[in-house]
């Protein structure tokens, strides 16, 4: 690939999810070799990267972000050549490959926390993670029978397991904000530090271009682990400024580390963030020239389509960022969230993390979803930096609601007893072909099962890419257009400049040549003179409808 410096500060990544993207054997599940077969899909779209979720070595209790081997791919994706291939392809088609790194914890399967379980209290092997007696009771074993603080797993019950000591008896508790499969490093050791500056070369030797670190503001715990109470609807951090588990200092001596590795390899590689952290002013405390290249903005994501509330964050957003000279970041959708096409039709949505289901109290309306979510991606794609797509999005698919409940594999699902779905349903595996087994997601041919590991509807087969290409004014048409446009009109390093108005409905902005007209209300307002470039939806005679984002070049 031709090296290009600082090209995720305007590019379009694309996130794969590999176990629902393209399945190449037929087992029901996505693989790698089914993903380098699609890559032509992903160039075409014009996207520039793409961001592989966990494919690593993993028993899949937390659908790969629990990492049993950090250096080598899962069997039921393929394995290292595999991965050569995948990486060599997608360079031949000039698309640059960011893969997940998942630091905050391991698999309960890695061999370091097997043998931490068989080695005694205060052993090298538990200083690895965050072993601690427990309160309470003192028991004949030395240590308490109730966890050491009152911490509560972002999958919904205790953040502690208790375990049994190799002569049989209870013993200490081990952290785990995520799942009991999910065991917490101790990052105050060394030896962990080390550990994951080889992972990085590992992969950096291999030729990625990049990292997506998973909850990237998680690693270092506050001294003492004390008692901590989350505000209301807290999940991953949010604006709980004095969470011990979230968002401490330690973290960022991290992340110069490993900058200063990454700054060592040609063509330049990139370190993408995973932090739920607000405010916007905090945030960008993890993306200082000496830090992390990227954050996800997800203060961005859950901002709702209102006018006043996506302005207040663009500008919020393009202040904190570029104050300390890095890119501003935006996402509507992840593997994580309530697809936007659905989110956009629920007032409010449910909370992050707590999903969808058949006896959800929400009923969103597609058609007006999906309208305002085309309308929000036009808006999106035009604002300066990098811009964030995930699997799916570009044929507008929605949230799965009626997966039923034998089906669902999100950890969240089970540890609340079924009062949180998860997020089963932005993971199910996406449509290809309409008429074909598993709506093409699996390998065509006598090969083809119909499997997928997540129930498909039947309604998507109206949403699959062959039904859509080439078809003017499709979802998946608007996508090409517009990062066709956004490229060819330099949008990304565009300078953001707001035109007045006094419709309070309405977002309008200049960038270069071309004119950005939101409209988040539902009354038509007029259509500004110029060429229209690109539009979300169909536009009126001189005006532009309620929920409707047009692109026009500018008339001088």
């Amino acid at each position: 690939m031709p090296e290009t410096n600082d090209w995720w500060r305007t590019a379009v990544i694309y996130q794969v999810y590999p176990r629902s993207f393209a399945d190449s054997t037929g087992d029901g599940v996505g693989d790698l070799d089914g993903i380098t077969a699609r890559l032509d899909a992903i160039a075409s779209l014009g996207a520039d990267a793409v961001w592989l979720s966990p494919f690593y070595v993993s028993p899949q209790h937390d659908a790969g972000y629990d990492v049993a081997d950090y250096t080598d791919v899962d069997p039921l994706f393929g394995d290292l050549a595999s991965f050569d291939r995948l990486l060599a392809r997608a360079h031949e088609l000039g698309l640059r490959v960011i893969v997940d790194l998942v630091p905050n914890h391991s698999s309960s399967e890695h061999p370091w926390f097997r043998a931490a379980l068989a080695a005694a209290p205060g052993s090298p092997e538990r200083a690895r993670y965050l072993f601690r007696d427990g309160r309470g009771l003192v028991d004949a074993n030395g240590t308490g029978d109730v966890p050491p603080n009152d911490w509560q797993s972002v999958f919904g019950g205790p953040a502690w397991t208790r375990v049994v000591e190799a002569d049989g008896r209870p013993g200490q508790w081990y952290l785990h904000l995520f799942d009991t499969s999910q065991p917490d490093f101790d990052w105050s050791n060394g030896e962990v530090q080390a550990f994951f500056l080889d992972v990085l070369r590992f992969w950096l030797d291999r030729g990625v271009d990049g990292f997506r670190i998973d909850v990237a503001h998680g690693l270092v715990k506050a001294p003492g682990l004390p008692d901590y109470t989350p505000p209301a609807g807290g999940s991953m951090g949010g604006d709980a400024a004095s969470a011990p588990m979230w968002a401490q200092p330690g973290v960022h001596e991290i992340y110069r580390e490993w900058r200063r590795l990454v700054d060592g390899y040609q063509p330049p590689r990139a370190l993408v963030g995973e932090a739920w952290v607000q405010p916007l002013s905090k945030l960008a405390n993890w993306v200082r020239p000496d830090e992390l290249h990227q954050t996800f903005n997800f203060e961005y994501l859950e901002t709702p389509w209102d006018a006043a509330a996506l302005r207040a964050v663009v500008d919020g957003s393009l202040a904190a960022f570029g104050g300390v000279g890095a890119p501003a970041t935006w996402v509507l959708s992840n593997h994580d969230v309530i697809r936007h096409p659905t989110r956009f039709a629920l007032v409010p949505p449910p909370p992050q993390g707590e999903g969808l289901g058949p006896r959800s109290p929400h009923h969103p309306d597609e058609v007006v979803g999906l309208r305002r979510a085309r309308a929000a991606t036009l808006f999106m794609l035009a604002l300066p930096g990098s811009a964030y797509l995930f699997q799916g999005e570009e044929l507008g698919l929605p949230e799965v609601i009626d997966i039923p409940d034998a089906a669902r594999q999100d950890p969240t699902f089970a540890r609340t007893g079924g009062a949180s779905y998860g997020r089963d349903g932005a993971r199910v595996p996406i449509p290809w072909t309409a008429d074909a087994p598993a709506q093409g997601f699996g390998p065509p041919g006598a090969a083809a099962t119909g499997a997928s590991w997540l129930p498909q509807p039947t309604t998507w087969a109206s949403y699959a890419r062959d039904g859509q290409a080439g078809v003017p004014g499709s979802t998946l048409e608007l996508y090409r257009a517009a990062l066709a446009a956004r490229r060819a009109h330099g949008l990304g390093a565009g300078a953001l400049a707001w035109l007045p108005g006094d419709d309070p409905h309405v977002l309008a902005f200049r960038s270069g040549d071309v004119t950005v007209v939101a409209n988040v209300g539902a009354r038509p307002v007029p259509l500004p003179a110029g060429e229209v470039l690109v539009a979300s939806g169909p536009l009126g005679e001189g005006v532009i409808p309620g929920d409707t984002t047009v692109w026009l070049l500018r008339v001088e």
